[in-house]
């Protein structure tokens, strides 16, 4: 049997791996803090658009809520108004829809982010979800 020299050249591996180099976007991701990122700041930003939709929801229900009218206020005949505003509350069903929707996709969005032990897990969201869910609900079960 005849002995085959066998030359292992570096030129093919130093192509191989500057090929696999090319492949991976860079080693300083995995170094950049997650506040940096493009992807942190949207979905900081849907969690802030959400939360503040919230706020404009609570004003638009002090408007569109019946007024309460006091024994006195009947005596001495102050009109008050005894309805829901439905304009108001138009509003605030399709505010609280998109707050719901705006919730969810950040959720899902911090879900996927989401990988090691400490990072966080978002029960702000978790929170938001639920009262703009009960909201729906209770505007859907009380105002006609």
């Amino acid at each position: 049997m005849g002995n085959k020299n066998v030359s292992l050249s570096t030129k093919g591996d130093d192509q191989y791996k500057m090929n696999t180099k090319a492949l991976h976007h860079s080693d300083d991701r995995r170094k950049t803090p997650h506040a940096d990122t493009l992807f942190y700041k949207i979905m900081l930003g849907l969690n802030l658009l959400a939360w503040a939709g919230l706020v404009v929801v609570l004003i638009l229900f002090h408007y569109a809520r019946p007024e309460f009218i006091s024994g006195v206020q009947q005596y001495w005949g102050v009109k008050g108004q005894t309805g829901w505003t439905m304009s108001y509350v138009d509003a605030m069903v399709a505010l609280l829809r998109v707050c719901l929707v705006l919730s969810l996709v950040s959720t899902v969005m911090r879900a996927r982010r989401s990988r090691r032990k400490n990072d966080s897990f978002g029960v702000n969201l978790i929170v938001l979800t639920i009262i703009v869910a009960t909201s729906l609900i209770t505007l859907a079960t009380t105002v006609n």
